[in-house]
């Protein structure tokens, strides 16, 4: 499609004095909700936050471009986003589509997550109808393919990763007021990944790293997932569980704020195996409570870090 004539000396003349009410503009798109949204959610991630909102304000900023006659074309809105499990990637996605949608650009705003399985087939003729079933059920919202890397195997000829990356450029190219495509994974394959491919990188214009939580930060997720759930920390379990979140760090596959859920969940699962085995009347506050031992029985504790 060719970019649209300027217009005419007199309609840029008529045109050049209009006002337009920023504030009003940014609160009936309700973006702030759902950036506020973002911060509950997530702990630290500034970095991140930061650029969400950059890109909020710039799709805002186009939305009242083309109202001013202005904008030839929607800018970019292909994504990657790179970082270790466990680090927002999905719940950002999520909260990237509901503004995507709020702001206009996409039709409905919901997410659908794919990986290699869902998009490669076994077979001849198999990929295409996988890949193209996946964007069809992504249409209006945001396909968000996760550990995106897998899709590219050179070192297998017979691989048929590359006819799924070819019709995911096909569309993000043709398509790109249908649906937003975000690749998600580690953050040096993810560069290998683009590396490979110079139409990808031509194609995704915003890449967002996110970072490791510090300690800090996971203790502050810890906190959190156990207020949602109605539990705490019982005497100097606080303390404990922060032993168990440095220690695990320094261990292989750390997931961040996926290994503290992990390791709550195998807390609770003690602490309702502690309470059965004493018995007898037991009290509200012990029902919340994560003690130490229910910590101490991880087997982080038995290994040197």
């Amino acid at each position: 499609m060719p970019p649209e004539a300027a217009p005419s000396a007199e309609i840029a003349s008529a045109t050049r004095d209009l006002r337009f009410d920023l504030d009003a503009a940014y609160r009936d798109s309700h973006v702030d909700d759902v950036l506020k949204n973002l911060d509950d959610e997530l702990i630290g991630l500034r970095p991140v936050k930061t650029r969400i909102r950059e890109i909020a304000h710039l799709l805002l900023i186009d939305t009242l471009r083309r109202q001013a006659g202005l904008a030839a074309e929607k800018p970019p809105l292909h994504m990657s986003f790179t970082g270790r499990p466990g680090t927002g990637k999905t719940t950002v996605a999520m909260r990237m589509a509901q503004l995507l949608h709020r702001l206009g650009y996409v039709r409905k705003g919901h997410v659908v997550v794919a990986t290699r399985d869902d998009l490669v087939g076994q077979y001849i003729g198999h990929t295409a109808p996988k890949t193209k079933d996946m964007l069809k059920r992504a249409t209006g919202g945001v396909l968000f393919v996760d550990e995106a890397y897998y899709l590219y195997r050179p070192e297998n000829e017979r691989d048929y990763g590359a006819e799924a990356i070819e019709i995911l450029l096909q569309v993000m190219e043709n398509q790109r007021d249908d649906v937003v495509v975000i690749f998600a994974g580690y953050k040096a394959p993810m560069e290998r990944f683009f590396t490979s491919n110079p139409g990808l990188s031509s194609r995704v214009a915003h890449h967002i790293d996110f970072p490791d939580y510090t300690a800090d930060e996971l203790m502050a997720i810890a906190q959190l997932m156990l207020r949602r759930l109605n539990y705490e920390f019982g005497t100097n379990a606080q303390a404990t569980f922060l032993e168990y979140v440095e220690r695990r760090m320094k261990q292989p596959n750390f997931a961040n704020a996926r290994s503290v859920r992990n390791a709550l969940d195998r807390a609770r699962l003690r602490a309702a195996t502690r309470l059965f085995a004493g018995g007898g009347t037991i009290t509200r506050a012990q029902l919340m409570a994560i003690e130490v031992d229910d910590l101490r029985k991880s087997r982080v504790f038995d290994i040197t870090p």
